[in-house]
């Protein structure tokens, strides 16, 4: 049974930065893509970032290009994003997911999800 466990969130003020973290219990964890979303309160999921499984390759939403970063540690079995230069818009609930795809920035085909982890930006 593969869970997902995120951490790092919080309140910050805008212009502010958080680390959010991922760890997995997945035994094929270093093999796949995994992947940061979010959901804001009354919209949909939306794609943040992507990582390949060697990390060698990232991915990011148009909204957060420059300010976010995503890594990947293989043999801690964690993913991070590093959220820099934060705005109210921000603001959401943002979950790590895993997907048994090479790569993929459509959350459809990520079928492990995390519980989700709150980011509130004031202004």
């Amino acid at each position: 049974h593969v869970q997902l466990v995120e951490s790092g969130g919080g309140l910050v003020q805008a212009g502010g930065s958080l680390r959010l973290s991922c760890t997995a219990s997945e035994p094929t964890f270093s093999r796949y893509c995994k992947g940061w979303f979010r959901q804001a309160p009354g919209k949909e999921r939306e794609f943040v970032a992507a990582i390949s499984w060697n990390g060698g390759n990232t991915y990011y939403a148009d909204s957060v290009k420059g300010r976010f970063a995503i890594s990947r540690d293989n043999a801690k079995n964690t993913v991070s994003l590093q959220l820099n230069s934060l705005t109210p818009d921000d603001t959401a609930v943002y979950y790590c997911a895993s997907t048994t795809t090479l790569w993929s920035t459509d959350p459809s085909t990520y079928e492990y999800w995390g519980q989700g982890t709150q980011v509130t930006v004031s202004s």
